[in-house]
């Protein structure tokens, strides 16, 4: 099996990309990192971040697309215009990276969610792409001796939608990581590496309290094919933090 390879959220670099995206990308290449995963293109036109990306010799495989929630109506037809964007840049995968889930769900709830992501997984498949959707830690939440992210995972056939864990937030949401990774071996091709310090705050891979180390050792015999950093708060530089957590691999011998 190949090893899987590091990427890197680009809503990591956020405070970057929204004043210089196609030299950020640049950058992301200059640091190491062989793989980017998007958040936007900032109305990037996909002929000049394609020869960006084949310029730098870096990996697209993913990107995180929101569904409009707020208007159910102009859901497909963004969704397409999604689609569209990421043939032409040549994305192997689109995530949903979020859902607007209450407080206390009920299987009301949980069912509205699994009806929506499962019909966005049907037109994504459609289009010859793969659908995946990634947790934050409310999705572990239970409803009715589950948690939601078990209702969705067992409700959308695996051949429609496959999980892009986010290590990090399984941790917050109160389960190890690497029980998720082997419960759904072969359905988890990205992973989301993120690390926790203090209460909330996250931190550089490595530096926090998330077990990545039991993850790294069944990751390959379960399918994983890209580790994904993401950050979101920053004492310094955001690439000095993307650096540092690039570190946490080669120290393993993964880069």
């Amino acid at each position: 099996m190949a090893k899987p390879q590091v990427g890197i959220q680009l809503y990591t670099l956020r405070d970057q990309t929204e004043n210089d995206f196609l030299g950020t990308i640049k950058k992301v290449a200059e640091i190491g990192y062989s793989v980017v995963e998007f958040a936007g293109y900032f109305g990037t036109p996909a002929k000049e971040l394609k020869k960006v990306l084949d310029d730098t010799g870096l990996k697209a495989p993913s990107a995180h697309i929101g569904l409009n929630w707020e208007d159910p109506s102009k859901r497909e037809s963004e969704l397409a215009a999604q689609i569209e964007y990421a043939q032409e840049i040549g994305l192997s995968y689109i995530v949903t990276p979020y859902a607007p889930l209450p407080e206390n769900p009920t299987m009301a709830d949980v069912d509205q969610f699994v009806s929506v992501i499962e019909k966005a997984a049907q037109q994504v498949t459609a289009a010859g792409l793969k659908y995946g959707y990634h947790n934050h830690a409310f999705e572990f939440k239970q409803v009715e001796g589950k948690a939601v992210i078990d209702h969705l995972l067992e409700r959308v056939p695996a051949d429609l939608l496959f999980a892009e864990f986010d290590l990090g937030w399984v941790h917050m949401g109160g389960q190890k990581p690497v029980d998720y990774i082997n419960k759904y071996a072969g359905r988890v091709p990205l992973a989301h590496f993120k690390d926790f310090g203090d209460g909330r705050s996250d931190t550089e891979i490595g530096r926090g309290v998330v077990d990545f180390d039991s993850v790294l050792a069944v990751s390959e015999q379960a399918g994983i094919l890209y580790y994904i950093v993401e950050q979101e708060q920053f004492e310094g530089s955001s690439l000095d933090s993307a650096a540092i957590s690039l570190e946490f691999f080669k120290q393993r011998g993964i880069i």
